[in-house]
């Protein structure tokens, strides 16, 4: 199973905190799954799409789109943090 998170704005955006997948070669790496994330409507292709500013972490690692993911892994997408 790979649990894919979302925090901050993202999480109240698409009303969804958390969702699990199972691993496989359909979902090689991260990219598939915001490709997966994408299909589930207009709002997850706009609010995920290419060119918005949106952070992901592997295992509370901070990485890209072409991470290799495999079962048991955790996914987090989050928007970037500003301060002040």
């Amino acid at each position: 199973m790979i649990t894919v998170l979302f925090f901050a704005r993202l999480r109240e955006q698409l009303d969804t905190e958390m969702l699990e997948f199972e691993a496989g070669p359909e979902l090689p790496d991260i990219a598939a799954i915001i490709e997966l994330l994408r299909q589930r409507g207009e709002q997850w292709a706009e609010i995920l799409g290419d060119d918005q500013m949106v952070l992901v972490a592997m295992n509370q690692e901070m990485t890209d789109s072409s991470a290799v993911v495999k079962d048991g892994d955790e996914v987090a997408f989050f928007p970037p943090v500003t301060g002040g």
